[in-house]
């Protein structure tokens, strides 16, 4: 099928049919269509929407252009966990070896930065020696002995998703139900998962910023991934704020190392690791009740088993075996660290997450071009948090970690812009807001 046309029936709002989408994506796999071809489609996508037999057919063929993983002979539940993006979302990197200090297998495709939001897999970069594109074999491999394994999309595995990821990243065709769900669940579903929790962020800092989106791509997510054999549920999470302490890469990675020591704990970034790993823990039969398997995380935290086993999967994926407990000797830092103070007294009310979310990638911590190298080493540490006292000069919004002066100047402009301080201090809401 010639891909003009195909693009041209989706530009005039025609309904594709299976055969159409994985010609499309076949012909990507062949180079037979051009990386302007695939923008065009994905941006009259993007415009004119799929149904939902267009997304699951667009789903299945971005699967089946490359590997399916195959689990015989495991002895435990293959589960995962997918987030469909925020500012500061480290979730991962904590709930993967909390998964695996609790008996089940997680094997996790994770992906880079999209948009304005942070990728699991350049925060995994930032720490030297760590292989985030190690073989099929290996991975495999890290998760029969470890537990887990966190590695990006290899050649092989949904390689259509990985061209159409990185062109949407760049072409303002990020926000789209079909195409998110797609990207999600092609690298989900080659991974042949039994068992997968999806954290669907909703706010300003979320791809979907109001809970009517959210809630579509959710159930979305959740028919086509079921309809494909794996047992899916979704949780809606807020994302009107930096989730955590910090965002960034490297320093991200700090923060998720401290979690996992139990230390310096941010409650929202608690309550939210926690309910995605009891979903996946009830939903496989490891536990029966909501509470045993909030228990049984608790434990594996505290107990420092899930401090184990994320030292054990970077030193299975190329990392020092001393990484757990000396990580500043293993992670970049930025040359110079500056707070930036309130101008006013009052309280954290509100914030403009995603603004936050570019101002990362104004310090290089974030794509402009798929092929940019980031400095991995910038971000924000000690964000505040809506709820917080702030007093004019005194008070820390954050501290920028950066490279040069007028990089610490847009930041914290940025930042004065992105965080609203008024009088009355706001109501505390509960970052559970539905699940599916």
């Amino acid at each position: 099928m010639i891909p003009q046309e195909i693009i041209r029936r989706k530009r005039n709002k025609e309904t594709l049919a299976p055969e159409e989408i994985r010609s499309f994506i076949n012909g990507m796999a062949h180079k037979e269509v051009a990386d302007i071809q695939v923008a065009a489609l994905t941006m009259a996508i993007f415009l004119n929407g799929f149904n939902a037999a267009e997304t699951t057919a667009l789903t299945l063929a971005m699967r089946d252009s490359g590997d399916i993983l195959n689990w015989d002979g495991y002895d435990k539940p293959i589960v995962d966990k997918h987030s469909s993006g925020g500012v500061g979302d480290k979730v991962s990197l904590m709930l993967a070896p909390l998964l695996a200090a609790c008996d089940v297998y997680v094997p996790m495709i994770a992906g880079r930065g999209l948009g304005h939001t942070g990728g699991t897999i350049d925060k995994l970069e930032a720490i030297s020696g760590y292989n985030t594109q190690e073989d099929i074999d290996l991975f495999k491999k890290t998760v029969k002995n470890v537990g887990c394994a966190i590695i990006g999309q290899t050649a092989n595995l949904a390689p259509a998703d990985k061209k159409i990821y990185a062109i949407r990243d760049v072409c303002s065709t990020v926000e789209s139900i079909p195409l998110i769900t797609a990207s999600i669940l092609s690298k989900k579903l080659a991974a042949s998962l039994q068992y997968l929790v999806m954290d669907l962020k909703c706010g300003n800092g979320a791809f979907m910023g109001n809970f009517d989106d959210a809630k579509a791509l959710a159930q979305s997510i959740v028919d086509v991934a079921n309809q494909a054999g794996t047992k899916t549920r979704a949780v809606l999470t807020d994302m009107n704020q930096v989730l955590g302490w910090s965002a960034g890469n490297a320093v991200e990675i700090r923060e998720a190392l401290d979690y996992l020591k139990n230390q310096n704990i941010n409650t929202r970034l608690d309550i939210i690791t926690k309910e995605l790993g009891a979903e996946l823990l009830l939903q496989c039969g490891r536990c029966k009740t909501l509470n045993e398997a909030l228990e049984l995380l608790n434990k594996a935290q505290t107990s420092g088993a899930a401090l184990e086993k994320f030292g054990q999967m970077v030193t299975a994926l190329g990392s020092s075996p001393e990484f757990a407990e000396n990580p500043e000797k293993y992670l970049p830092q930025a040359k110079y660290q500056k707070p930036v103070y309130a101008e006013t007294d009052g309280y954290v009310c509100g914030m403009d997450t995603r603004a936050v979310g570019v101002s990362i990638i104004k310090l290089h911590g974030g794509r402009t071009v798929p092929e940019q190298k980031l400095n991995l080493a910038t971000g924000y540490t000690e964000f505040a948090q809506i709820g917080d006292a702030a007093e004019a000069g005194r008070t820390p919004l954050a501290v920028v970690h950066y490279d040069d002066e007028a990089e610490y100047e847009a930041a914290k402009q940025d930042l004065l812009a992105a965080i609203e301080i008024r009088e009355k201090q706001p109501p505390v809401h509960n970052p559970i807001l539905m699940k599916i």
